[in-house]
């Protein structure tokens, strides 16, 4: 009696396991297949040698991103497609400014105190 109520439980219980958030290597095997796939594609789109797609993304998988570069040009070529350039600009480096010099009575001041030359000590003493 107990068996007929308990299976059914049972079922919906392993049915929500992936909402628990358990492992499950085979999903996962297939969002990295489908993301380098997804890479490997955007790549080709972008006009990338496979070499910098590789070098740009790591993590991804090589044999995924040759099949995801490999569709897409197929499909570029059948459908006459162009590349599209990044258009992306590099920000540009900051140049380091030299530190605008202290006027001579910040420096006296700053001495008086160690502080001129960084010169900040710690002082901890022991209570007993």
């Amino acid at each position: 009696m107990h068996l007929r109520y308990f299976l059914p439980l049972l079922v919906v219980i392993l049915a929500g396991c992936e909402q628990l958030g358990l492992d499950n290597t085979a999903a996962r095997a297939a969002v990295k297949e489908a993301e380098g796939k997804a890479i490997g594609g955007a790549c080709r789109h972008a006009g990338r040698a496979l070499e910098d797609c590789y070098l740009k993304n790591p993590k991804a998988s090589k044999a995924a991103v040759f099949a995801g570069w490999r569709d897409f040009d197929a499909y570029m070529r059948e459908n006459k497609l162009e590349t599209v350039p990044p258009e992306v600009v590099a920000p540009e480096p900051k140049q380091d400014e030299a530190p605008a010099e202290k006027p001579a009575e910040e420096k006296k001041a700053g001495a008086k105190h160690g502080a001129a030359a960084g010169n900040i000590r710690l002082v901890t003493r022991r209570v007993s």
